[in-house]
């Protein structure tokens, strides 16, 4: 008897790459589902993306007060960026920190990656969690914040609740590190 997985998996017959540049690329995949019915199913690629949660000694997250046009939105984010080809994720992770904020991470490790949709984006997201850091500079490059400021842990499920946290990367992130470190500690983050 075939599994449950056999049972269920669509077939891919190839892709045609209908739009292509630096951010993104647009294709038709060529599918099969597990009746027989064989159509194109649009799929988004994007760049891999590396986000930081870096927290303090005092229970705090240091993040980025940003506007984003496409949806006219104000929100709370973790500080993060695209992998350049042939970076390590985690060598990413901290150099967008310091980049985006001018603090340099103390530790970092690997927290958890995921998709954030995909039934047909493909855009894996790496999140690290950054123990410590020291402010080393201005931050560099564009202008990535009107704020950056250090959130004690216990606020986020109020902010998150009022929408001031919205994106996906940052809720993953703040949700992941709230577990670890929580399983690490007697008490609770927040």
């Amino acid at each position: 008897m075939a599994t449950n997985e056999e049972q269920t998996r669509w077939i891919v017959h190839g892709e045609r790459l209908v739009y292509d540049n630096r951010w993104i690329r647009l294709g038709l995949v060529d599918v099969e589902i597990p009746d027989g019915e064989r159509f194109e199913h649009h799929a988004v690629h994007l760049d891999r993306a590396a986000i930081a949660v870096v927290v303090d000694e005092q229970n705090r997250v240091l993040m980025m007060w940003r506007h984003r046009f496409l949806f006219d939105r104000w929100g709370w984010e973790l500080p993060g960026g695209l992998v350049d080809a042939g970076e390590d994720p985690i060598a990413t992770a901290a150099r967008e920190v310091e980049e985006e904020t001018g603090y340099r991470v103390k530790e970092i490790e690997h927290l958890v990656t995921y998709q954030p949709m995909a039934g047909m984006v493909d855009s894996q997201h790496d999140l690290f969690l950054a123990r410590g850091a020291e402010l080393v500079r201005e931050p560099t490059g564009e202008i990535e914040a009107d704020l950056i400021e250090w959130i004690p842990m216990k606020e986020i499920p109020d902010m998150i609740a009022r929408g001031d946290i919205w994106t996906s990367g940052t809720l993953v992130g703040l949700y992941a590190a709230r577990e670890r470190l929580n399983g690490e500690r007697a008490y609770p983050v927040g």
